[in-house]
């Protein structure tokens, strides 16, 4: 009996010190970009004015019939400058009348059909190909169902007409409120979102691009080409972003609202994608970011340290693990990293106007922690390189 429990205290120790060394890029991650994000914001001078502007803003729609004319609408409300702006939406390999209802609200309506190439990183680079031969200056992308603030047009075109390489908004949850689940989403979404882009743009460094609410100016599409294809191209075109030395600056003042699915296969299909591609990203993506760091190329620093931070539902899980080990080491820094994941979602919290039912449903974190856990085959297949994107089902299920 005596052997068996000294062998359990060495193996549970052993997948303590495991679990701390993993998380441990990703608690310095997470330390930094709070820390940041508490730091005033650096001055950046106009470096570009142009006397004629012209914006497209592009919504990409699969099947988006029934969220397609509100999209629209909330765009064409916001305010604009004496700006030419366009709203075209790409009506990618439909087969509802997605098309139909976004061209009778007087929007202009690209159609894209493909058998094999689908996904959203095709639909936008198709958009970008069409429109860059017309003489926009720069690109916004809004999802189709989403709702942008009444100031959306206004601070993010700005910023990209003073000469921005890219930008990108907030981005959080409209329908928050709808289950516990969606307002644990949506305040995932604010640390994620918010809190860490606003660290890194408050830090001189590239903010990253979320899908939903970023920008880009044509003379960044030209020289980086949007040729991402994964389930999570937004993130693949920022690392390329990087690489060339191209840096999104965060929108803090304008913000983009998306529908958050409250159960059924739409919650499993849509963090399987994200977060299955983010691992795709990790495993593909590291051991060259690894190697631009150690040839001496600290901008590939910030980047890797992102990727190896684990989503926060499974970076808590290896804290919790740590801080319950026998080594005091390994203990210590769980426990320490847990202090640092409270800290940063506090302040995500309060940086966005979040209210006390926020603070009250991180009691039910556990619970969702354990369905994120029984979440992993579905994000190893997910993972996988010819992983096909597949439209979320939002809405209650049936």
């Amino acid at each position: 009996m005596m052997a068996a429990m000294e062998w359990l205290t060495v193996a549970w120790t052993a997948a303590g010190t495991a679990a701390a060394i993993l998380s441990l890029p990703g608690t310095g991650e997470l330390t930094v970009l709070t820390l940041g994000a508490a730091l005033p914001k650096q001055r950046n001078h106009a470096r570009e004015l142009k006397s004629r502007w012209r914006l497209a803003v592009i919504v990409p729609a699969h099947n988006e019939e029934a969220n397609i004319r509100d999209c629209v609408q909330s765009i064409a409300l916001a305010k604009r400058s004496d700006w030419e702006v366009e709203i075209v939406v790409i009506a990618d390999n439909c087969d509802d009348r997605t098309a139909e209802v976004a061209a009778s609200v007087g929007v202009r309506v690209l159609v894209r059909r493909h058998a094999t190439l689908r996904g959203k990183g095709y639909a936008l680079d198709f958009a970008f190909n069409t429109l860059l031969t017309e003489g926009f200056n720069a690109f916004l992308i809004v999802d189709a169902d989403s709702a942008v603030a009444s100031n959306f047009l206004i601070e993010t075109g700005q910023l990209l007409r003073e000469g921005a390489d890219a930008v990108q908004c907030r981005y959080l949850v409209k329908n928050s409120a709808d289950s516990i689940r969606t307002r644990l989403m949506s305040i995932a979404l604010r640390a994620f979102n918010v809190l860490r882009p606003r660290g890194r743009d408050h830090l001189g460094l590239s903010c990253g691009i979320y899908g939903n609410g970023f920008g880009l100016r044509r003379e960044t599409l030209q020289e980086v080409p949007y040729l991402a294809s994964s389930v999570v191209e937004d993130l693949e075109y920022h690392l390329a972003l990087v690489r060339s030395g191209k840096r999104v600056r965060f929108v803090n003042a304008a913000t983009v609202f998306s529908e958050m699915p409250t159960g059924g296969k739409g919650v499993a299909t849509q963090r399987a994608r994200w977060e299955g591609g983010r691992f795709r990203m990790l495993r593909e993506k590291a051991p060259g970011l690894l190697g631009e760091v150690l040839s001496g190329r600290v901008r590939a620093l910030e980047p890797l340290l992102d990727l190896l931070l684990l989503p926060l539902a499974f970076h808590v899980f290896l804290l919790a693990v740590a801080a319950s080990t026998p080594w005091t080491p390994a203990r210590t820094a769980g426990l320490g990293g847990l202090f640092i994941v409270l800290v940063h979602l506090t302040m995500a919290i309060a940086m966005t106007g979040g209210e006390w039912r926020d603070a009250v449903a991180l009691l039910a974190a556990p619970f969702y922690i354990l369905w994120k856990l029984l979440l992993i085959p579905l994000l190893i297949r997910n993972s996988r390189a010819n992983t096909v994107w597949v439209r979320t089902v939002r809405g209650k299920p049936q």
